[in-house]
């Protein structure tokens, strides 16, 4: 069972509250306590963060839709306030499997689906192996193409590199400049005032927690494993509809893949709009879930 407890984070969304989802066996512990926020009434609405986030990234998109459902918003294996068990991986099945734990142990049915970059990912590949309790995915900016955030900024090319080089490596994804940060993060958004310092703040607080430079290289040397994963798009039977940025790292021919991919699909393009929607333009997603 879910055990109830205080959230670590400085943000607070208002309706929600902060749970710990315990490893239901032996094969679950390699991915240790689980954290998500939920709150609202209605059908269970679960959303999937991106790289270097965590469930307050969607602070801004929760309190839009939480009269219609029932949120849960989760911290990806080792991200946010989840446990960070050494040595776990942070390969897409593994984060595809603390995403289906949350769903099967919390017993939730007629399941929507929001994920956004990497969680766009998690939320079509998971809907492919719960045909029976995911009911409707919305995938935003999918994060599986070549280059990915290194798209972004000579600066986000070098990091990411350098976290992954040998020896230097471990050094440098301890190491989080406030301003490197925002710069980074900025490179997905084409409004930068989006970024909100307080949300900046709290990036910067879990990425000090012990360990998470080891999760921060795990993930980086796993993004491959994301463009790995579109092989289970086809196996989505669930309706599905792509949203992505106009300025989106993404380019026209990796959204027309998928889009070949997922033939029937509905498709946004947002106008003047990055990366981050959730950031940006949270109203876009709410409206698509919020039928008039």
């Amino acid at each position: 069972m879910p055990v109830t407890s205080d959230t670590e984070s400085g943000i607070r969304i208002p309706g929600t509250t902060s749970h710990f989802l315990d490893p239901a066996g032996p094969g679950d512990r390699s991915q240790g306590r689980l954290r998500y926020l939920t709150g609202g009434t209605g059908t269970p609405l679960v959303m999937l963060h991106t790289v270097r986030t965590q469930a307050e990234h969607f602070r801004h998109l929760i309190p839009l839709v939480q009269d219609r459902y029932t949120v849960y918003a989760l911290d990806l294996p080792g991200m946010g306030y989840s446990q960070i068990v050494p040595g776990a991986s942070y390969a897409e099945p593994a984060m595809r499997a603390a995403v289906k734990n949350l769903i099967t142990q919390l017993g939730l049915s007629d399941v929507t689906l929001l994920g956004e970059s990497m969680g766009a990912v998690l939320a079509l590949t998971t809907a492919a192996d719960l045909p029976a309790r995911v009911q409707r995915v919305v995938a935003v900016n999918p994060y599986d193409y070549a280059g990915g955030i290194a798209r972004s900024s000579l600066l986000a090319r070098l990091i990411v590199t350098g976290v992954l080089t040998p020896g230097i490596g471990p050094l440098l994804a301890g190491l989080e400049p406030r301003p490197v940060m925002r710069a980074v993060l900025g490179g997905g958004l084409a409004d930068k005032t989006a970024l909100r310092a307080d949300y900046l703040d709290e990036l910067l607080k879990a990425g000090r927690r012990p360990g998470y430079p080891a999760v921060a290289r795990g993930v980086y040397a796993n993004l491959p494993s994301l463009i790995a994963a579109r092989s289970r798009y086809p196996d989505v039977s669930a309706p599905v509809h792509l949203i992505y940025g106009q300025k989106d790292w993404s380019r026209p021919s990796d959204r027309q893949a998928n889009r070949q991919l997922l033939p029937t699909a509905g498709f946004t393009q947002v106008p003047h709009a990055g990366h981050f929607i959730a950031l940006e333009r949270p109203d876009v997603p709410a409206s698509l879930l919020n039928p008039a």
